[in-house]
């Protein structure tokens, strides 16, 4: 009780409003004086001998553990004796010359928890004889430390009106003591303010604005997610009814279902195009009467390229007939490929598959990302920023993958496309036979039901004659063409499969 009386009776008069003088020539008194607030109210008397001028610069901005730093505040800084005191972003400096000043100044960031850190001295460019120092709280402090380097200060003790008190002598130039008072429980706020260091790793600190930033890329992913299930969750997944046919008109003609082409089958069923849906191309192609089939069997040109045929058809026809007319066997000998850019444009433009827009934005913001990373990191930090930037554009690239390639409208196609009626080959007449059947055949070769629709009217008895092929050929041998031309596109990107292994093709 009595050693709280005194100490309340000695804040009342304000210790730190007039310190003791030094007695001892190039020596100092200081006093603290934490303040409820939780500012450090801090009077230092510095004795400078004749002839000598001191400088001191006090760090603002000191390393702290986990890569941070921490920073002091100097404010309300006032000299009364001869030189100067400033504070600028990173120091606080003092310039003294001959005679007793006295510098009076208020410490923001010293209450760290329940501690209470200050330097008392360091950054002196003379030596100090003697240093004096004495800390007065709101309550009797529960643990006092001071250090001067990595040794104990000559005295560290609470003395019996509760005031503690610090004492060293011989403190070299530069030479730094710290004391540290540790206050019990919610005696002042807590103000330490703690930065990222300026290091690549403190780059990478976690910071407040980071963790919103954490907080807010969590949110996109529960987002992303939920949009991915619920797209899947209303994709069909088209599977190819046992025995079914093509789609016929009532009037006995053959449907194709929203104008889909044999070409895009591969890419609209099975995501991917290759040598069948280009074979399946050229058929239609002969079929409509662009190109002409001999023996041989030999492609020509029938009718040149019109409105009516698509980019990637015509990309087709000018890549497989060029010129001459070529057989199968000079055609194996080419790399000829489906132009999958013109296909796959023809199929989005439909709107029957999703764009790759998503997929690309992602790409382009991960790069976006893993350059600001960098960027941050070399300069002012927050390189987090960056990291969570190029992790949401690989989210962004990886929903794009798991999102259904087909739009609703290109389940509807694809499920008419594989069939909604079963043909009866005996109720057609013969014009209505010999139009299905070739405008059904490069379908058929496309979605490989070749086999089924070549037998339902190789079967019959008066065949249906095949008009897009020179000489008197049956279905049968109008379906072995068609094989053979699969074959040969097939075996043509074996080939170049082959030799991009060898090393034979650029």
């Amino acid at each position: 009780m009595l050693a709280g009386a005194v100490l309340a009776l000695a804040l009342a008069a304000g210790p730190a409003d007039q310190p003791p003088l030094p007695t001892v020539p190039q020596s100092a008194e200081i006093q603290l004086k934490v303040q409820r607030d939780g500012s450090l109210s801090v009077v230092e008397a510095i004795s400078v001998p004749d002839g000598v001028a001191m400088d001191r610069r006090v760090a603002l901005r000191v390393p702290a553990p986990h890569h941070r730093d921490r920073v002091y505040g100097v404010r309300d800084v006032v000299l009364e004796g001869s030189g100067t005191a400033s504070v600028d972003h990173d120091a606080f400096t003092i310039h003294l010359t001959p005679g007793t000043s006295i510098v009076r100044y208020t410490v923001d960031g010293a209450v760290a928890g329940d501690r209470v850190t200050w330097e008392l001295a360091g950054g002196w460019t003379a030596e100090l004889k003697f240093l004096r120092a004495s800390f007065a709280a709101p309550k009797i402090p529960a643990a006092v430390d001071c250090l001067v380097g990595d040794l104990p200060c000559a005295a560290a003790q609470i003395d019996h009106a509760g005031l503690t008190r610090f004492s060293q002598q011989n403190l070299a130039a530069g030479q730094r003591m710290t004391a540290t008072v540790e206050l019990p429980a919610g005696t002042v706020p807590a103000n330490e303010v703690l930065v990222p260091a300026k290091t690549i790793a403190g780059a990478f600190v976690l910071t407040a604005p980071v963790a919103w930033a954490w907080a807010a890329f969590v949110a996109l992913l529960l987002l992303l997610t939920a949009w991915v299930l619920f797209a899947r969750r209303g994709q069909s997944h088209v599977k190819v009814p046992p025995g079914r046919h093509f789609p016929v008109k009532a009037t006995g003609e053959f449907a194709s279902p929203e104008g889909v082409l044999p070409g895009h089958a591969g890419l609209l069923l099975r995501g991917r195009a290759g040598p069948l849906d280009l074979a399946a191309t050229v058929l239609d192609l002969a079929v409509r009467n662009y190109l002409w089939v001999s023996d041989g069997p030999t492609l020509a040109r029938r009718n040149p390229p019109d409105e009516h045929l698509t980019a990637f058809e015509r990309a087709v026809y000018e890549a497989v007939v060029p010129d001459e007319p070529v057989t199968l066997a000079e055609l194996r000998q080419r790399h000829v490929e489906v132009p999958r850019t013109e296909l796959a444009a023809d199929v989005a433009r439909r709107g029957w598959l999703a764009t790759r827009r998503l997929r690309r934005t992602g790409i382009r913001i991960f790069c976006y990302g893993v350059f600001l990373t960098v960027l941050l990191a070399l300069t002012v930090g927050y390189a987090q920023l960056g990291v969570i930037l190029a992790l949401a554009g690989f989210a962004a690239a990886v929903t794009s993958a798991a999102l259904p390639a087909r739009r609703r409208a290109g389940d509807d196609v694809a499920r008419r496309l594989l069939g909604v009626a079963e043909i009866r080959v005996k109720d057609l007449d013969k014009p209505q036979r010999e139009l299905v059947f070739s405008r059904g055949l490069p379908y058929a070769l496309a979605l490989g039901e070749l086999g089924p629709w070549v037998a339902a009217f190789d079967g019959l008895k008066h065949p249906p004659p095949v008009y897009w092929h020179a000489g008197d050929v049956t279905p049968d041998q109008a379906g072995s063409f068609a094989t053979a031309l699969a074959g040969t596109f097939a075996a043509t990107r074996r080939a170049h499969l082959q030799d991009l292994v060898s090393g034979k093709a650029g």
